[in-house]
């Protein structure tokens, strides 16, 4: 059988707290004294990329089927200024109003850092990291298939975006998507582990990316672009030593 549709067994060693609510499971863990909420992403099939008719797609979104054998879990929101610096012990955003902002001015090659110390940090069986690129466009679909997981259109009451705020938000300030995940769109990119490079030209299984190249992905938008950018299939690139004031990360295990 391709897929084990089983969740994992719940609750695990790792968490603090756990429970199933109507976008599906959780559980909370507790990294360097803070607290930080999965979420369970199953296994399945969905179509990445984007179809020929949709509205500002790039000729790097050629849609294929993508299959993932393995559920994993994703934090519900971007890695905070506040767990940043209590695992990293200094935190390098510029927009510091409230430690619930996401933490950005991180590069690819310093989130290595960071989640390597996260590990060492935690005795238990979740092993943290970034998502690979299909993990998160998966994660950010959470099911549908429109432009964006809220439907084709998108406005400044679902997302930070355009410079509508002309600065990130606290990681919650929105409605989650239909799998509980904040801000999937919009306020920060997000840093993915894959280097970036062309699609397959047919189905594939658990992709992880080219074996090597230039740029890191990024994925999400981000408080300063367009909304076109924000498209759960939008892709984007940067060196891995990049630092800018609209990229962070988010969690992934499993």
């Amino acid at each position: 059988m391709l897929f084990d549709p089983s969740p994992p067994l719940f609750p695990a060693d790792w968490a603090i707290a756990w429970g199933e609510d109507v976008y599906g499971l959780w559980q909370a863990c507790e990294i360097a004294g803070v607290r930080q909420v999965m979420r369970w992403c199953p296994p399945g099939r969905f179509l990445m990329g984007s179809p020929p008719d949709e509205p500002e797609r790039g000729d790097n979104e050629a849609q294929h089927e993508v299959a993932l054998t393995c559920g994993f879990w994703l934090a519900e929101t971007a890695c905070t200024q506040a767990l940043w610096q209590a695992v990293i012990g200094d935190n390098p955003a510029r927009f510091r109003e409230d430690p619930e902002h996401p933490v950005e001015q991180v590069s690819w090659d310093r989130c290595q850092d960071f989640l390597a110390r996260v590990n060492r940090l935690r005795d238990d069986s979740l092993v943290l990291r970034l998502p690979t690129e299909a993990e998160w466009e998966y994660a950010c679909r959470a099911g549908t298939r429109t432009a964006f997981s809220f439907g084709d259109a998108l406005d400044t009451e679902q997302a930070n975006y355009d410079g509508n705020y002309e600065r990130t938000l606290p990681v919650q300030s929105f409605a989650p998507n239909p799998w509980g995940l904040y801000q999937m769109h919009g306020n920060v990119w997000e840093w993915c582990a894959d280097w970036f490079g062309d699609y397959p030209a047919g189905p594939v299984l658990d992709p992880n990316g080219p074996a090597d190249g230039a740029s890191r992905v990024l994925r999400g938008g981000s408080w300063s672009v367009g909304g076109r950018l924000l498209r759960s299939a939008y892709r984007r690139r940067s060196a891995p030593d990049s630092r800018f004031d609209f990229i962070g990360l988010r969690l992934a295990g499993g």
